[in-house]
């Protein structure tokens, strides 16, 4: 954001004006040609072509290395305006296949595994959906073309602040979607008490365990997608909270990136206002 990363006082850029258009959940824009995807959006959003070029452009690459499956993944990705969740000096990158810097000492993940992590918990219309680490406000905007029901938990107070500022700002500027985020500042390895189960959960900070809360406020049957490993060198989890039909549970974990490493930041800890170390055992 704007001057030193992640100051106090920044304001979001707007990729360009008001959306033109009511949001639809309905709307498809083309899949299939750059020139033609770009009118739709510019008609439909009434983003900047500059932008909408390079989320096309990388768009093309995700599908073609699967990270984006289906059709409303790939409209989840395309309809949202990464460019709004990145740092002033980062804007040119905002689509680039990397983590950038969001002030804070924390990072914004790449389109891919945002794409990758997102497609694996298979989000419906209507569930619920609980992130853990909102930071820069990307992934929580990308589940909010999906469900109505998005929850996330920033444990970094000014951040938390900052990008709730960010989704209010563009809910004015009529990306309405963003009204389903419900966001709060608080230690997220105790997950969202008082919400209910949760049909599916998407932790984008590495541990060295699964939080037994976040498994227990899982529904029967709901997946999680979590970074598991030693500081630094996650494994990318994907966790089915299996119900027998007996009534007990069996939790099957697969690696959605078939063993490779994936660095992510450290599922730090909350003491009373003072984050103090990580949730490592």
């Amino acid at each position: 954001m704007a001057g030193v990363a992640g100051v106090v006082g920044f304001r979001p850029i707007a990729a360009n004006a008001d959306v033109p258009l009511p949001y639809d959940r309905a709307a498809m824009p083309p899949f299939d040609d750059k020139k033609t995807f770009i009118e739709w959006m510019v008609a439909n959003r009434g983003e900047d072509p500059k932008f909408l070029a390079k989320r096309f452009e990388r768009f093309q690459v995700m599908v073609a290395n699967r990270d984006v499956l289906d059709d409303r993944n790939k409209r989840a990705f395309l309809f949202t305006p990464r460019e709004e969740f990145v740092l002033e000096q980062n804007l040119g990158r905002a689509y680039d296949h990397a983590f950038l810097d969001i002030g804070y000492g924390v990072t914004i993940s790449g389109p891919h595994l945002v794409g990758r992590m997102t497609t694996s918990i298979d989000v419906q219309f209507g569930e619920s959906v609980l992130e853990i680490g909102t930071g820069s406000g990307y992934q929580s905007a990308y589940l909010a073309n999906l469900t109505d029901k998005v929850f996330t938990i920033e444990i970094i107070k000014p951040l938390a602040e900052r990008t709730r500022g960010f989704y209010d700002g563009l809910i004015k500027r009529a990306y309405t979607e963003y009204g389903a985020i419900t966001s709060k500042h608080a230690d997220g390895y105790y997950g969202w008490e008082g919400v209910g189960e949760f049909d599916k959960i998407i932790v984008t900070c590495g541990i060295d365990h699964i939080p037994p809360s976040l498994l227990q406020q899982l529904k029967p049957n709901g997946i999680m997608v979590i970074p598991v490993g030693p500081p630094g060198a996650q494994h990318v989890l994907k966790v089915i909270k299996e119900q027998n039909a007996d009534g007990t549970f069996n939790i099957v974990r697969s690696d959605i990136y078939n063993g490779k490493i994936v660095p992510f930041v450290p599922f730090t800890k909350l003491e009373g206002d003072e984050i103090v170390g990580t949730h490592d055992g």
